[in-house]
């Protein structure tokens, strides 16, 4: 992982973005689960995966949800379901950090990112 360090706990890595940074927790079990924190007025890329499904848990917001067709604001402790192979986007619309956890079901690489529009001109 590129931009990763490590918090001195082998199973947990910090990884930066441009948009933020991720924790991960555990990756390649039955399920691998981080928090995501974004930035003030960024957003991640519209993106889908096509090994893992995701769920994700609002801490912070609220958080601008897209989940196919469907966009929403989502609040504080919603759950978000992003069926495997579903565009799927957060973006942080408010003035400070927000978190979301996220538990991904099913083989976890970021290699899985398809990304289908991206703010930072990445592939």
């Amino acid at each position: 992982m590129d931009g990763s360090t490590t918090n001195g706990i082998d199973a947990v890595c910090t990884v930066d973005r441009p948009w933020g940074h991720f924790q991960q927790f555990v990756a390649n079990q039955v399920v691998t689960v981080k928090t995501i924190t974004v930035r003030p007025g960024h957003r991640l890329s519209l993106q889908r995966h096509h090994r893992r499904g995701e769920m994700w848990q609002i801490l912070d917001g609220p958080m601008d949800v897209v989940v196919g067709e469907q966009a929403w604001l989502a609040q504080p402790d919603e759950l978000v379901w992003v069926p495997r192979g579903s565009a799927h986007r957060i973006g942080n619309p408010g003035q400070r950090p927000a978190r979301v956890l996220e538990i991904a079901f099913g083989a976890f690489e970021e290699e899985d990112i398809e990304r289908l529009e991206d703010d930072y001109q990445r592939d």
